[in-house]
């Protein structure tokens, strides 16, 4: 799409890599299964085109071709694609086709199970590149114990998360009893279950900066609206600025981009400092989170709810308790970890705090990486906020300790 390729020589905003990084992922056993198939995080925001371009590597092989690696094998740690082969597929397939090796393959999920509300509960992790829709809507459903996994489950396939999605969907009954309504209904169900395979590859999602709940309609959305997942995000104008609301307005992300390519090529001076305006509202909030729709999206979320929170280009299980936003933890490595199952978030920089299936703080684990500095101000925000859920306090808007939070970033920042 040529305003694609011209945004991208124009703006760094986020989106670009539709990949969900995971940090530090830690291998899990399992079984030495068949070529795995291709899984994908791509979920682009502003180009449903970036999809299509994206080429779906070859997990299978010709016996010639399969004797030929294994006579590499020995000499080769990592094969190269064969000289005068012209094929792509063929060179972009994927290592773990060709070689044995520890990791898991493409397709394979490891479940970790936690003590969720008195039950025992699977969710599922992910390595470096998982199908981030398809794990946040299926953690969901776990949480609330729609699906349930055998007891004794270690690894999960995405046919098979698939499958108990689709097993759901059609469980689903029609609220409504008028001829007219079930039809609509049984036509959104089969809506739902022709768009169900791009929940492993990528939804094309187009944020609205209107609301935390606002989004441009996709047929990819009413799967979200038929399964009742609320789907968030906290890509908000900050109010306090008038010109950015006015250069911004009710447009989505493609629609602005658009506006602030036509804006710089434009005579109008104007016009010009409009799309300049717009421009820099993308890069400074190139987190994707302001602190004005953090604040909307606490307001917004109702206590307890399990929710999809969506943030450069990663969707992630969100909850709401005792006024504080957690997302869930899918990193594969933290497979182990009992105490690691939330995380918080109270920070538009990406700092926050592990907590367990209790939401206590985990007060061993944390930014190892993080400036002496940063991690006193962590330290500070984590004891009180252990002293304001010991003393059952209820923030139901912006707190007195989020607005400190705030400030000390702040400041922090400025040094």
């Amino acid at each position: 799409m040529e305003l694609q390729s011209e945004l991208g020589a124009m703006l760094s905003t986020p989106g670009d890599d539709a990949q969900c990084p995971e940090s530090s992922p830690e291998p899990c056993q399992l079984p030495q299964d068949t070529g795995g198939s291709e899984e994908g995080g791509d979920v682009p925001s502003a180009s449903p085109a970036l999809q299509e371009e994206v080429p779906h590597p070859s997990t299978t092989e010709d016996p010639a071709e399969h004797q030929e690696s294994r006579s590499r094998g020995a000499q080769e740690e990592l094969p190269t694609p064969r000289e005068g082969d012209a094929s792509p597929q063929a060179a972009a397939e994927p290592p773990s086709a060709r070689s044995p090796s520890r990791e898991p393959e493409p397709d394979f999920y490891c479940v970790k199970w936690i003590t969720w509300k008195g039950e025992r509960t699977p969710i599922i992790t992910q390595s470096e590149n998982g199908p981030c829709p398809l794990l946040a809507i299926m953690n969901i459903l776990f949480l609330q114990w729609k699906v349930k996994l055998p007891p004794q489950k270690e690894v999960v396939t995405s046919d098979e998360l698939m499958a108990h999605l689709g097993d759901c969907i059609l469980s689903i009954k029609p609220q409504e009893k008028s001829e007219g309504l079930q039809l609509n209904f049984q036509q959104n169900v089969n809506d739902t279950m022709m768009v169900l395979p791009k929940l492993s590859t990528g939804l094309d999602v187009n944020v609205r900066f209107t609301g935390v709940s606002d989004f441009e309609y996709t047929p990819e959305c009413i799967v979200f609206d038929l399964l009742n997942v609320p789907l968030y995000h906290g890509w908000l104008v900050p109010f306090q600025s008038p010109e950015v609301v006015r250069a911004v307005g009710k447009l989505s992300y493609n629609q602005l981009v658009e506006k602030i390519i036509t804006c710089k090529h434009s005579g109008d001076p104007n016009l010009v400092t409009e799309g300049l305006i717009a421009e820099q509202f993308l890069e400074s909030t190139a987190s994707q989170l302001t602190y004005h729709g953090l604040c909307e999206l606490t307001a917004a979320v109702k206590e307890e709810e399990l929710s999809v929170f969506f943030r450069n280009n990663h969707f992630s299980t969100m909850i709401k308790h005792k006024g504080h936003l957690y997302l869930l933890v899918t990193d594969q490595g933290f497979l182990q970890e009992e105490r690691v199952v939330w995380e918080s978030l109270h920070n538009v920089d990406g700092d926050s705090c592990f907590c367990d299936t209790q939401f206590h703080l985990s007060h061993a684990l944390g930014k190892e990486a993080a400036a002496p500095e940063q991690s006193q101000l962590d330290q500070d925000y984590m004891m009180a906020l252990s002293l304001q859920q010991q003393q059952g306090q209820d923030p139901s808007v912006l707190s007195d300790l989020e607005l400190a939070r705030q400030l000390q970033q702040e400041e922090y920042q400025q040094h």
